[in-house]
Order: C-alpha cells, then sequence, then structure tokens
C-alpha cells in the first residue's frame, strides 16, 4: 500500500487548466507582439514609448506578466513537491519563490505604470 504525505497540495485539473490556460495567454500575447512588430517598418524608442502607453497594452502586458509567474509558481512547486524531500528545504525553497514573485509583480506594476 502506498502511503501518500498530502502536504498542502492542489493535485489534479485545476493547476492542469490553470497552467494551460495561463499559456495561451502567454501565447497570444506574444504573437500580437510579433504581428505589430513585423507590420512596422522600424523600431524606435519613441514607438516603444507609444505603444506602452496605451492602456490596452498595459494591461494586457500585465495580463501576460501575471500568467507567467503563476505559470512558473505551479511549475515550480510541481518540481520542488517532486524532487525535494525534507519539508523545511521544500518550504524555504517555497517561501522564497513566492517572496521573490511577489517582488516581480509589484516591480512589473510599478514599470508598467511608473508609480
Amino acid at each position: 500500500m502506498v502511503n501518500r504525505v498530502v502536504t498542502g497540495a492542489h493535485y489534479g485539473m485545476r493547476d492542469w487548466l490553470i497552467q494551460r490556460i495561463t499559456a495561451v495567454v502567454m501565447a497570444a500575447y506574444c504573437l500580437v507582439l510579433a504581428g505589430y512588430l513585423l507590420f512596422v517598418p522600424q523600431t524606435n524608442y519613441d514607438l516603444w514609448t507609444s505603444l506602452f502607453s496605451s492602456q490596452v497594452v498595459r494591461t494586457f502586458s500585465l495580463l501576460f506578466l501575471m500568467s507567467l509567474f503563476y505559470h512558473a509558481w505551479i511549475g515550480i512547486r510541481d518540481i520542488v513537491m517532486d524532487y525535494v524531500k525534507p519539508a523545511a528545504v521544500r518550504l524555504a525553497i517555497h517561501v522564497l519563490v513566492i517572496l521573490a514573485l511577489l517582488l516581480y509583480t509589484i516591480w512589473s506594476v510599478q514599470i508598467l505604470w511608473g508609480m
């Protein structure tokens, strides 16, 4: 008999689905940005400034970054849970990753909206 110790993880379909949805959001952002850059004859600082001054682009960029961070969290969490056996080390890694991703989120908002 297998003795499985569940340590607060959310196994199953929900995380799989969230990771797929975040991947679709990231792919859509990359395709839209690549399409835009293909149809613009030349890129310069003024073009990038005008592009990212739009509220829609800023919001879509933040959605992309939040999807990236959440996608990364699910992947890192699963890898750590599978391969790091000592609970204290696993907890330390989880806390450090969560703090880093929160810092990246705050930094992203600050960059996009210039707070």
